[in-house]
């Protein structure tokens, strides 16, 4: 598989999202892409109770730990490479996680507009 250039949303160079916990497709802290990564893991979010309990509720359990996958849940206050898609979905239903914008993969912008990304922006 090979990497999207690394640009963030504002066109430099992509910051890291999150090592503790270990984030992104490629599970390198970064939220880097690529043609092969379908969910577009792209927003470099910090997780709030509120939007972990919406992930839960649409059927994507994030704050449950799985430690057969090596997961330990994430929790209010954790950076994680979420799902483009999923991000505008918590957005349109006003339980959106603030953004990393400088960590935010500029690949985000196919499906969220730069406009609501800084709406956003932590």
């Amino acid at each position: 598989m090979d990497k999207d250039l690394a640009i963030n949303v504002l066109g430099e160079a992509l910051a890291p999202c999150s090592t503790k916990p270990l984030t992104g497709f490629f599970r390198d802290g970064h939220c880097n892409t690529c043609a092969e990564d379908r969910g577009s893991h792209t927003v470099c979010a910090v997780m709030t109770a509120e939007f972990l309990a919406f992930s839960k509720y649409v059927g994507n359990d994030l704050s449950t730990p799985r430690p057969e996958f090596g997961f330990a849940g994430l929790k209010a206050g954790d950076h994680w490479c979420l799902c483009a898609g999923r991000f505008l979905q918590a957005h349109d239903e006003g339980c959106a996680p603030k953004v990393n914008l400088a960590a935010t993969h500029r690949r985000a912008l196919q499906i969220v507009s730069l406009e609501v990304l800084r709406e956003n922006a932590a």
